[in-house]
């Protein structure tokens, strides 16, 4: 079952600026940067057990914005959303641990009813 959001993303103009805003005014802090194959880049920001992924939107993320639960059954989760008629934007896959304690963590986007996409991990 999903536990809590596990982060928010955004699609900013630009990175660096947006790191410096978060951490300067919010209390944010700035604790891993991923560079995709893509060429996308995403900078992982910390606020309490919360994180804000922040994502260049010239590189082409998520068009805009997603969430993503936490889920203590990712099988059983993926199972229950497949089952009840959500479509997966993407496939189960795995996913890069940025913490320890998301090693060997999968991921998977499944459409929300208005096109929003919701992210899940575990």
């Amino acid at each position: 079952m999903f536990k809590r959001i596990d982060h928010v993303a955004l699609d900013v103009a630009d990175i660096d600026r947006s790191i410096t805003f978060y951490e300067t005014l919010f209390g944010c802090k700035h604790y891993y940067n991923q560079l995709t194959g893509g060429g996308l880049r995403i900078a992982y920001l910390r606020s309490g057990d919360t994180v804000l992924e922040l994502v260049n939107r010239d590189a082409g993320g998520m068009n805009g914005f997603h969430f993503c639960f936490e889920s203590d059954d990712f099988d059983g989760d993926v199972a229950r959303l497949t089952e009840a008629g959500i479509e997966a934007m993407t496939p189960p896959h795995d996913t890069d641990a940025r913490e320890p304690r998301e090693k060997g963590w999968r991921r998977v986007v499944f459409k929300g009813p208005d096109g929003e996409a919701i992210e899940f991990r575990g």
